[in-house]
């Protein structure tokens, strides 16, 4: 299976060291302006910065990040101070416990309040929807982004509260304090025996890379797209986890309808991409999967030029072992599994050729009969049997690899299985194939849903 935590990771990584970001005009003053206005009981911090940082970023220790606020830090209440006797079964004070602070944000769970009488007395220890809650016991160093779900909230004395200064996007820093760079300064730096934990005060003196605010806003869009993504893989193995074959092509599906990548703005739209080629219309029965809004709906008969292969007869005749034999594409020629075709058992003769379909590197192939509607890359040169159809991308409105996972997809093979028909053995004709209505995305896309589904394959 993929370890999505494990991408995760990776995704937060690259983004608190600039790698996901675009060049931007860092706006310098406004990241002064936040160190001059950082008079908010700033902790001095003798942390060595972890690496260099790139232009137009900053250092600051979290305590420089506050708000105005006067309890923009603050821990929860020493036990004595929120006890049992202090619960409620009204849903008044929500406390913020341990438990609610999962892997991936608020986890609403284990629900205990305290009352709003209670509240005054431990006022400092309050906790508004947004504001940032970090574990002070391990998983110490994990944060979360409160939610909107009730009326008032309280710390419990497991974690500490950060509100963020108005110059600075609250979901970024959560995001910085959730990477390996922050939870490092933290692990090393742990106290006590059995259960490790960090204190506030340790909290605030800890690092974070700070960019402009435009860069922060741009950071996170890219992350919760990232996110997105690897949360429709999560749902994915959980559904599918017991049936890999039924898993792989759940996954195609989702790729060829956009959930695995990034739709951007500079891909342009399929339209611009077909527009001169389309010559029919697509009645809106036939669009049945939900695809952005930059994709276009084509009939692959539109993008490609389809031809049977063929067969010279009698094939025994043209059957040889010399040297100068001609590869004779058949289907028993390919593994099941196999995306490519790089040889073949059996050579015809020069001349057979012309009674059957010349095929070069990088042809399309796609099976006729039997197991039809399996898709292949050829290469090498040689013919093909009749049991193939030739497409070639003379319109070039495919990256090959692209069309070799939509055409690998559950959603084709529905396609297909309307259209084939036979007396014994279901086949298609190019006519059918033709009329088969697929999705297209911009031609930058396709090559990036190929790469992914490429490497998320490799993985599973």
């Amino acid at each position: 299976m993929i370890d999505t935590a494990l991408i995760r990771s990776k995704v937060l990584e690259q983004a608190v060291m600039g790698e996901l970001s675009v060049e931007f005009d860092s706006n310098v003053d406004s990241l002064i302006e936040l160190r001059e206005a950082s008079n908010r009981n700033v902790v001095e911090t003798k942390n060595e910065v972890p690496y260099e940082l790139k232009e137009g970023w900053h250092w600051f220790a979290l305590s420089e990040l506050g708000s105005d606020d006067k309890h923009s830090f603050a821990d929860g209440p020493f036990g004595s101070n929120l006890k049992k006797e202090h619960y409620t079964e009204n849903a008044e004070v929500r406390i913020i416990q341990l438990s609610n602070v999962g892997e991936l944000g608020w986890k609403n769970e284990n629900v205990r309040y305290t009352t709003f009488e209670h509240l005054v007395t431990i006022q400092r220890s309050e906790v508004k929807a947004g504001n940032i809650v970090i574990a002070k016991m391990m998983p110490a160093g994990r944060a979360i982004i409160v939610p909107d779900i009730d009326e008032k909230y309280v710390l419990s004395s497991d974690c500490v509260k950060f509100v963020p200064c108005e110059f600075l996007n609250t979901e970024y820093l959560c995001y910085a304090i959730n990477s390996s760079m922050f939870r490092k300064q933290v692990l090393q730096d742990v106290h006590g025996i059995g259960r490790e934990r960090t204190s506030l005060s340790k909290l605030k003196t800890y690092l974070l890379p700070i960019p402009c605010r435009a860069e922060q806003d741009y950071i996170v869009e890219k992350i919760n797209k990232a996110y997105e993504q690897l949360a429709s893989l999560d749902i994915l193995q959980t559904q599918y986890s017991s049936d890999l074959e039924v898993l792989k092509s759940k996954i195609i599906d989702a790729g060829i309808q956009g959930k695995l990548t990034e739709q951007l703005p500079e891909d342009g739209t399929a339209e611009e991409l077909s527009k001169n080629h389309i010559d029919d219309i697509i009645n809106q029965e036939e669009k049945i999967l939900d695809i952005p809004s930059n994709w276009s709906w084509i009939k692959l008969g539109w993008a490609m030029e389809i031809e049977r292969g063929g067969s010279p007869r009698p094939i025994k005749a043209f059957v040889t072992d010399a040297d100068d034999g001609i590869n004779w594409i058949k289907i028993g020629d390919v593994a099941k599994d196999g995306k490519y075709i790089y040889q073949t058992k059996e050579k015809i003769k020069p001349g057979g050729e012309q009674k059957s379909r010349k095929v070069y590197p990088g042809d399309f192939l796609l099976t006729n009969s039997m197991s039809f509607g399996r898709p292949y890359i050829s290469k090498i040169e040689g013919c093909i049997h009749d049991g193939w159809l030739l497409l070639r991308n003379t319109n070039e409105l495919f990256d090959l690899d692209y069309l070799y996972w939509l055409l690998s997809s559950g959603y084709a093979f529905k396609q297909f299985s309307k259209k084939a028909a036979g007396a014994t053995v279901d086949n298609l004709n190019k006519d059918k194939v033709a009329s088969a209505v697929i999705p297209l995305p911009p031609l930058s896309e396709q090559k990036r849903i190929a790469n992914v589904l490429e490497e998320i394959m490799t993985k599973l």
